[in-house]
């Protein structure tokens, strides 16, 4: 089963220092789910402060700078993995560095036929 993991974390809870180093052991954790078959993608987001958000209201398209809602915790980044089940997906979010300073949701991804 595919699951999206989706890291919610304050932007400024990590020093420069300590971003380096969890990016370091992000993509070591990308690696090791991709040796066993488990990794289709992950990626850190830009700051919130690059985000735009787009509504259609009545046939009129609204354009707004940053995040739909406003929140302490941000979007920071995901992971998309495939597994056995949500116990997998969990043990997997536990091992994501932002699950120390954050929060990461797991989400299954429904899957859609006919889709590309």
């Amino acid at each position: 089963m595919k699951y999206m993991l989706l890291i919610y974390s304050r932007e400024d809870a990590w020093t420069e220092t300590e971003m380096a180093a969890c990016m370091a052991e992000s993509r070591q954790l990308c690696h090791d789910l991709a040796a066993k078959g488990q990794y289709l993608a992950a990626s850190p987001l830009h700051s919130v402060t690059t985000a735009t958000s787009v509504q259609l209201r009545q046939g009129k398209r609204l354009i707004t700078d940053g995040p739909f809602a406003e929140t302490n915790e941000q979007l920071g980044g995901y992971y998309i993995v495939d597994v056995a089940d949500l116990d997998a997906a969990i043990e997997i979010a536990s091992r994501i560095p932002g699950s120390k300073r954050g929060t990461v949701e797991i989400r299954p991804v429904y899957q859609l036929d006919g889709m590309p």
